[in-house]
């Protein structure tokens, strides 16, 4: 495996009329990493991964990916490059089998297809045709599509979508294997255990620019000071809430009948909140005292939305 970088990225630009889409990224993509690109929508994820595939030009900025620029990619680029988009249209009346024959004959490096189809989790399934599979069927069909190429450099975005625990298990499984094979991948995905599982390094963006970047736990070692103690919050007892909250020494906040407290003083808070339920004799159920997840540090990065300014990037969400 080369030592070169996968993808190389030095501040890449892309507007649609005013707005910004993506404002000046840079970053690597070291070969045979997983590496995650997270945002929320409108952020410029979607814009940036169209970038690297080669299907969206860009106003500004380098961009290297397996050496080549997409923007000029030739058919030898798409050769090494697996897609697994978040919705992808199959002829209905393929089965299974043939469909994966049709794509793979696009590639001069083909997996056999009763291989793709068991990492990808659909054997037995070959002759169905593809309107008769279940909606996470059809998703292990979109991997299966991505994979049949035998891709150095594989682009998945939101690859578990509508897959049960025990499919995305699976797929995870998948995932490490191609890892352990020095298959690169660049992940986008909203399951942030999805991403603390599988990614070796993340790019958290917003508003186009980056945040943070870091293994999942660099990132939330980022926020390793804080404690964040956990509580349904006892209904009838909002008439103290204002004396508990001002005694607790963290950032305490009540919402949708949960308690939330951050603090750096875990012990002593914890002592406080226990004894005020003691003597109130109330329960403090789903009490938990954890290290902050990657979610918690995501929505703090982004300034806890999930959605954000939507961004009419063409046809996509951002």
């Amino acid at each position: 495996m080369s030592d070169a970088p996968a993808v190389v990225v030095e501040g890449l630009r892309r507007s649609y009329g005013d707005v910004t889409a993506v404002d000046g990224l840079t970053f690597e993509v070291r070969p045979g990493e997983v590496f995650a690109l997270l945002g929320p929508n409108g952020a410029g994820k979607s814009t940036t991964v169209e970038i690297l595939e080669g299907h969206r030009g860009r106003d500004a900025g380098e961009v290297r990916v397996l050496g080549h620029d997409p923007a000029q990619a030739s058919a030898g680029f798409r050769d090494r490059i697996g897609i697994v988009l978040q919705e992808v249209g199959i002829e209905r009346e393929l089965t299974v089998r043939e469909a994966l024959e049709h794509y793979g004959a696009c590639y001069s490096r083909r997996r056999p297809i009763d291989e793709v189809m068991a990492l990808a989790g659909l054997d037995g399934l070959g002759d169905r045709r593809t309107h008769r599979l279940s909606g996470g069927q059809k998703r292990r069909v979109d991997l299966a599509l991505g994979l049949v190429g035998d891709p150095d450099l594989l682009f998945l975005d939101e690859p578990t979508t509508g897959f049960d625990p025990s499919a995305r298990r699976q797929a995870w499984e998948m995932v490490d294997g191609l890892r352990s094979l020095g298959t690169t991948i660049v992940l986008t995905s909203h399951y942030m255990d999805e991403v603390q599982e599988l990614a070796d390094r993340v790019l958290v963006i917003a508003g186009g620019r980056a945040v943070a970047e870091g293994t999942p736990d660099e990132l939330r070692g980022s926020m390793d000071a804080e404690t964040v103690v956990r509580t349904r919050f006892p209904i009838g007892a909002e008439g103290t809430v204002h004396d508990l909250l001002g005694g607790l020494a963290g950032r305490a906040t009540v919402r949708d009948g949960r308690l939330e407290v951050r603090t750096e003083q875990p012990t002593a808070d914890l002592h406080r909140l226990t004894g005020w339920a003691l003597e109130r004799g109330v329960d403090l159920d789903g009490l938990e005292v954890a290290r902050p997840t990657l979610e918690d540090v995501y929505l703090e990065l982004t300034g806890g939305d999930s959605t954000g300014d939507a961004v009419k990037e063409g046809a996509t969400d951002g």
